[in-house]
């Protein structure tokens, strides 16, 4: 198991004790290559994620969002059994995929056509969060005094 040591981002960055779950949560993960998905950035704020779930009915397929983690599941009903395959390629297991969404990433829609499952997610940073521009004014009416203490300085 690799070992990652964030200690220098931690100092020089504020506010992301939260990374190393993120960072540890990935290389523990244990899943499997199914469902195949994408993750496709559609501009600065929108996203899309694609998995591929042939064989799959909308009924038979859940998505969910807890805690930051968009889990999508898929559970095939068993009315095949009567059917006798001679190779059967189409998977038909139940999976769970999940994906850890980043702060004020929302699941806006989704959509199944085709045998792919669409999942559009946007980022929408509330104003509060957002980058300011501070104006420059000119004049000492806004100006803090720093003064010299005899032998110590302020």
């Amino acid at each position: 198991m690799t070992t990652l040591d964030l200690s220098p981002l931690y100092r020089s960055s504020i506010g992301f004790d939260q990374l190393a779950s993120v960072f540890d949560t990935a290389f523990r993960s244990e899943q499997t290559g199914y469902p195949p998905y994408n993750i496709e950035t559609i501009d600065e704020n929108h996203y899309g994620i694609t998995l591929a779930v042939a064989g799959f009915e909308e009924r038979e397929l859940s998505i969910q969002v807890e805690q930051g983690v968009l889990t999508v599941s898929g559970k095939k009903n068993k009315n095949n059994e009567s059917k006798k395959f001679l190779y059967q390629g189409i998977a038909t297991r139940s999976f769970e995929r999940k994906f850890n969404l980043a702060d004020h990433v929302e699941v806006t829609d989704a959509s199944l056509s085709n045998g792919l499952l669409s999942i559009s997610l946007v980022r929408e940073v509330p104003e509060a969060m957002k980058p300011k521009t501070i104006p420059i004014s000119q004049g000492n009416h806004n100006v803090l005094e720093h003064k010299k203490k005899e032998g110590k300085v302020a």
